[in-house]
């Protein structure tokens, strides 16, 4: 019999107020059904925001340390589950169980980090232009968080953003993707077990056009941290302005990797595939764009299809499997559209292109990594974020227009060289306009205790990781304290 989950709200495990639930299948098997989920929307997510107003007022006159030791047993929790979280990950949203173990670690560093942070966070103390007066700033909480995650990393990015939010003392809204509902849950769980006070996360589950929408535009909400596309982003950011209302934005990438003539090319292969093909290429940082030198293009080119016709697709719990499913059946259907575009546009396909139906595969959502070659910078294909196995190689003839072809996207995420030259390598971190650049390793690899988000399209100004993400789910307070016993005047009595 399929359980059926509810939502937290005000403490208490409720159903949607229309009573209506979803499901929650496999990818790999649409045949699994983990769960179904309360399909909520404006009423349950009402109900989410009066709880967890009502809640701040008591969360956030808990001091720091006393929050952050709850969010430290959590991360012990999360050590001692590990394994079941990866595999309930992987049956969820079929990334492959390595990969999906590491998911949890980083949700395990960024608690453990995080949870050090609330014995500092540091403000300011300056001296003052005025005799007998102390200057200083501190940080306060914003109040309540709305925190939207997407489906890719279900662990890692809900820790990213619930774990600081009520390090702060913020009160929190989750909603974690509909197509990884059972993980947010079950982090919500952790997070109870360790002592949270229940009231003070509200877990609502349902779509983004319901339950997200009316989170967003909710007035309780004080702020809104969401990870997703641009175009989401974007009416994030819209609703947002309207209210004046706090909103970090982490969105969509377009990610390339630079590969020199001078490059290490079995190196710079291993970081393409793992790169381009990592997580199905469903990861905002994925490797899509592969800017590699006319003079190592046809070996590099070679040796990349030759790996990526010989990786096995199946399901990610199976241990000889290197690449799992797509995420649902719209997805695919995107990636596979993309392919057509390509070929449409006079990009020589050379391996993939074609959605895997044979055997065990056809149960589920299989794409064969593809590769485009005599890809120009201009093309859809080199230009949109299509977040599948695809990976498109546009040949250069220098460095210099390596990052002209690198720059010339809306998007700003992670970029990568692999070059022996330190001289090019120096160069490229200041030119390439990423938010993140790597040398000698792929685009993706990100670590908490760095600041972690991009520019143009991909963010708007915030950074996620590392003490930066203090600066979403704080406010900064300047604090002056007079004790001269008479009127002064800064910037007149001096």
């Amino acid at each position: 019999m399929t359980q059926v989950y509810k939502n937290l709200i005000g403490g208490k495990w409720v159903e949607a107020a229309s009573g209506q639930t979803f499901a929650d299948a496999n990818p790999a098997n649409g045949e699994d059904v983990l769960g179904r989920f309360p399909r909520s929307d404006a009423r349950d997510v009402d109900a989410a925001a009066r709880a967890a107003a009502s809640a701040f007022e008591r969360w956030r006159r808990v001091p720091a340390p006393r929050r952050a030791e709850i969010l430290y047993r959590a991360g012990e929790i999360l050590v001692r589950k590990k394994e079941d979280l990866a595999r309930t990950m992987t049956r969820e949203m079929g990334k492959v169980l390595k990969e999906s173990r590491g998911d949890v670690q980083e949700g395990i560093d960024m608690t453990y980090y995080i949870a050090g942070e609330g014995r500092r966070l540091t403000g300011q103390t300056t001296p003052s232009e005025l005799p007998d007066k102390w200057a200083m700033s501190v940080r306060v909480p914003v109040g309540v968080a709305a925190c939207i995650t997407p489906w890719n990393f279900p662990l890692a990015i809900p820790t990213w953003k619930v774990v600081p939010a009520l390090v702060a003392g913020n009160a929190v809204i989750f909603k974690p993707a509909e197509d990884t509902p059972l993980l947010g849950h079950l982090f919500v769980e952790i997070l109870l077990e360790a002592g949270l006070p229940p009231e003070v996360l509200q877990l609502v589950h349902g779509t983004g056009e319901e339950a997200g929408a009316a989170l967003v535009r909710h007035p309780l909400v004080n702020l809104v941290s969401f990870t997703g596309s641009s175009e989401v982003g974007q009416d994030v950011a819209v609703a947002c302005a309207k209210e004046h209302r706090r909103c970090s934005l982490e969105m969509g990438g377009k990610n390339c990797i630079l590969v020199m003539e001078d490059a290490d090319l079995d190196l710079a292969v291993d970081g393409a595939v793992w790169g381009g093909f990592g997580t199905t290429g469903q990861r905002c940082t994925a490797a899509s764009r592969l800017i590699v030198h006319e003079a190592v293009a046809r070996e590099f080119t070679d040796a990349l299809v030759k790996r990526a016709t010989r990786l096995r697709l199946g399901d990610g719990l199976l241990p000889e499997t290197e690449v799992g499913p797509v995420i649902n059946e719209a997805q695919i259907t995107r990636v596979h559209r993309y392919t057509e575009v390509g070929k449409t546009e006079g990009a020589d396909l050379l391996c993939g292109g074609a959605i895997a139906r044979e055997g065990a595969l056809a149960k589920g959502y299989f794409y064969r990594p593809t590769v485009f070659a005599k890809v120009k910078p201009t093309m859809r294909i080199a230009q949109e974020e299509i977040f599948g196995p695809t990976v498109t190689v546009l040949p250069v003839r220098s460095f210099e227009e390596a990052v002209t072809v690198a720059n010339g996207v809306r998007y700003g995420l992670s970029t990568a060289i692999y070059t022996r030259d330190v001289n090019r390598a120096f160069r490229a971190m200041g030119d390439l306009q990423a938010g993140i650049t790597y040398v000698n390793a792929p685009t993706i690899g990100a670590e908490v205790h760095l600041p972690f988000g991009g520019i143009k399209a991909t963010g708007n100004g915030h950074r996620e990781g590392g003490p930066q993400v203090l600066d979403i789910f704080t406010e900064w307070k300047t604090i002056y304290v007079d004790y001269s016993g008479r009127l002064q005047r800064a910037q007149i009595d001096v």
